[in-house]
């Protein structure tokens, strides 16, 4: 027997043809893609069908990959299947990587699906739209550098962070052993090499500290956490966080040169070798670990769908965030150049920039189904925050009320910082299940150790 619930989440291909509703189908389930494809499915689901595609089966919210590298946070307590979630609110999810659109015939191809032996579970598919709705969000720009691909660890996916943790403890086991690109037996020491000096590399540089510690603590390794395990933000501009002010910058350099973390501006990379990074001046450093946090693209397949791209591959859209030659496909988050007039720019590439886009998209797109005019996306820049995990927080507020920004650091920042992430599980569960949920955690961190240690 099949419940109207089950009926829900069969395959995307087999909707029956008796199913009059508007059929939506959103790429990407980021951010601002699960959001919304949770509001349609809970608030609009008797006049859209929702199907979600995305490449993996699991959710975690990006700006936490960053503590899953350092171990500071366990991902199995963090991360949802997207399959459940669709059950839970009557939405369609289809796994699957974006392979090319059909704008004439209205349909896209999804690629097939393998286990880990390579073995197909899913065949390739294509799967009908009315209205489509980009949200892939973005990937590591590299930006031609040698070797930096090869040699470097990029962090836009779950398996990249805990592939980066594990290496990590192995590398300090080792380090222990005096065996890392700059030991010599008598004196070993551990060179983790961070480029990129904006909000992930910062935040990661200040929980791997962190975590050295707590390894020494545990007795993974004997190492000075502090001396021994040498950790460097490489930032090419100036200073780091360029795109926050300058006291925020400033405040969050002497924190970090107060964990004992090496700050390089104005430093360049030219090269990225196995065990070290050259620099554009001659100058090296010794990297046992390297990660680039330098900046950020589009994902390559969104050049080849025939949409207007920019020189970073976003697809530029309009302010009602339809593109430019199809008024039947969306694009936001970090995946859209979208017009922001006030700054005579494009809106940013952050979490908040897609939880709003994802709400006015909701809104717009019942206003569509009506047959209304759509109304213009205005982007309200909130502030912006960084975590240094257990050790402090700074950032600036920003809003009509204060009129101008607002710098705040120590306790007040990070628990502002923490409400960033509980607002977008309370849109996917609920305020009630986000604070069910919160409590459960926070439990478990008081029978567990601060890193995850394996």
């Amino acid at each position: 027997m099949t419940t109207s619930t089950d009926t829900e989440n069969v395959d995307a291909s087999r909707q029956p043809q008796a199913d009059s509703r508007h059929r939506i189908v959103i790429v990407g389930g980021g951010a601002g893609g699960l959001e919304l494809a949770t509001a349609l499915g809970n608030k609009m689901r008797d006049r859209v069908s929702t199907v979600l595609v995305d490449r993996s089966s699991i959710h975690i919210w990006k700006p936490l990959l960053h503590e899953v590298a350092a171990g500071s946070m366990d991902a199995n307590t963090h991360q949802l299947e997207y399959a459940a979630q669709a059950r839970w609110h009557r939405f369609v999810f289809q796994q699957g990587e974006l392979l090319g659109l059909d704008r004439a015939g209205k349909t896209i191809t999804v690629g097939s699906v393998q286990d880990e032996h390579g073995l197909e579970l899913i065949p390739q598919r294509q799967i009908p739209y009315d209205t489509l709705i980009l949200a892939i969000g973005s990937v590591t720009n590299f930006f031609n550098v040698p070797g930096a691909e090869q040699n470097a660890v990029a962090l836009d996916a779950l398996h990249q962070a805990e592939h980066f943790r594990r290496r990590m403890i192995s590398l300090c086991m080792r380090a222990d052993r005096g065996i890392t690109a700059a030991g010599n037996g008598v004196h070993p020491q551990l060179h983790i090499a961070i480029i990129g000096g904006g909000a992930t590399g910062v935040e990661l540089s200040a929980e791997l500290r962190n975590t050295a510690e707590v390894l020494g603590a545990y007795g993974l390794h004997h190492l000075d956490p502090r001396h021994d395990i040498r950790i460097a933000v490489i930032e090419a501009a100036p200073r780091i966080l360029s795109a926050l002010p300058e006291k925020v910058s400033a405040t969050t350099t002497d924190l970090l040169r107060k964990l004992d973390i090496d700050v390089l501006t104005d430093a360049k990379v030219s090269e990225v070798q196995a065990d070290r990074v050259v620099m554009a001046s001659g100058q090296s450093l010794p990297a046992d670990l390297t990660v680039w946090a330098a900046g950020i693209r589009a994902p390559q397949i969104l050049s080849e769908l025939n949409l207007p791209v920019n020189r970073l591959g976003q697809i530029v859209v309009q302010q009602t965030l339809q593109t430019e030659v199809d008024p039947d496909i969306f694009a936001f988050g970090d995946c859209a150049a979208c017009p922001w007039p006030e700054k005579d720019s494009t809106v940013p590439p952050r979490a908040q920039a897609a939880h709003q886009q994802a709400s006015f998209l909701f809104d717009a797109l019942k206003k569509k189904l009506n047959g209304e005019t759509l109304p213009a996306f205005v982007y309200r820049d909130l502030g912006s925050l960084v975590s240094l995990g257990r050790f402090d927080a700074v950032g600036n507020l920003m809003g009509p009320l204060l009129g101008r920004a607002l710098f705040i650091e120590g306790i007040l920042a990070r628990l502002l910082y923490l409400s960033l992430y509980k607002m977008h599980v309370a849109a996917l569960h609920g305020f009630t299940r986000m604070l069910a949920d919160s409590l459960g955690q926070w439990l478990q961190r008081k029978t567990s150790p601060r890193v995850k240690l394996h």
